[in-house]
């Protein structure tokens, strides 16, 4: 089984996605379902995929849930609730019960976006992920580079519940540099309650520019940091095709991960995401 750790639907005459905004993302302003994604990822040789939650919208979870029932494609959801909220383990159960419920596997929310690098160190903060925990859910971290030492003393102080890595931590790919990324994604890397997802790389690049070679040491560092057993591919589509295509990102991870022996490659590209998420 090959499986897609991390890709997103959208349906705008639903609701916004108001992140989608300038020039840039423009060719993201169209929906994007399961039935686009489904030929795409069969071509591939793509068997399960993780749909993730894209906005902090407590409407948007249920639908993912209802979506993954319906479909042979969809294996898990990391959906969004608020963790602040002091009744975040009753809405985790009330999640679970939903149709679908099921397949709800971790909880994220779009720390990228606060304010505070150290969001995830307040109480109320800390309090819903140990709900998520207590769920048995995992927690996706989407973060810039800077967020990264609160994620490492989050993961330290919170070793009954893992932490899913995505897009590398957003590293600087477009600029060359590898400081102090490099530096805090080995450090969340030594908590064994981490994971990483091998995923987001060709949009963190120049997208018009990018080459295998520019991607190939980012890869690397978190390969050697976290091993193949704690990575897992991810296509970030439909957000990578301002980039590149489906096949393109997956083409591109292979690449870069050649050199594995074959149960390595097997890890990465299948057993991590089937063993985190319980596919």
């Amino acid at each position: 089984m090959t499986v897609d750790a991390h890709h997103h639907v959208w349906d705008l005459s639903v609701r916004d996605q108001d992140w989608i905004t300038g020039p840039e993302l423009q060719p993201l302003r169209r929906n994007f379902t399961v039935a686009d994604l489904e030929p795409a990822a069969r071509a591939a040789g793509i068997d399960r995929t993780v749909l993730v939650q894209t906005i902090t919208v407590a409407e948007e979870t249920p639908e993912f849930l209802a979506l993954a029932a319906e479909s042979e494609l969809i294996g898990g959801v990391v959906g969004w609730t608020d963790l602040t909220r002091p009744d975040v383990a009753d809405e985790l159960a009330r999640l679970a019960e939903l149709p679908g419920g099921a397949y709800l596997r971790g909880i994220r929310h779009q720390v990228q976006g606060e304010a505070d690098p150290d969001w995830l160190l307040r109480a109320d903060v800390r309090r819903g992920l140990a709900a998520v925990a207590g769920a048995g859910l995992v927690y996706d971290l989407v973060v810039l580079p800077h967020q990264l030492p609160a994620c490492v003393e989050t993961a330290a102080d919170l070793p009954e519940l893992t932490f899913v890595l995505d897009h590398l931590g957003k590293p600087p790919i477009a600029s060359g540099a590898h400081e102090p990324w490099a530096t805090h994604v080995r450090a969340l890397a030594a908590r064994p309650n981490t994971v990483c997802k091998l995923s987001g790389m060709v949009t963190e690049a120049d997208p018009g520019t990018w080459t295998t070679d520019a991607l190939r040491p980012y890869a690397d560092t978190v390969l050697d940091a976290f091993g193949p057993g704690r990575l897992m591919f991810g296509s970030d589509w439909p957000v990578c095709t301002l980039a590149a295509s489906y096949g393109q990102v997956i083409n591109v991870a292979h690449e870069m991960t050649a050199a594995l022996w074959a149960d390595e490659r097997e890890d990465l590209f299948s057993g991590t995401a089937t063993r985190v998420y319980g596919l």
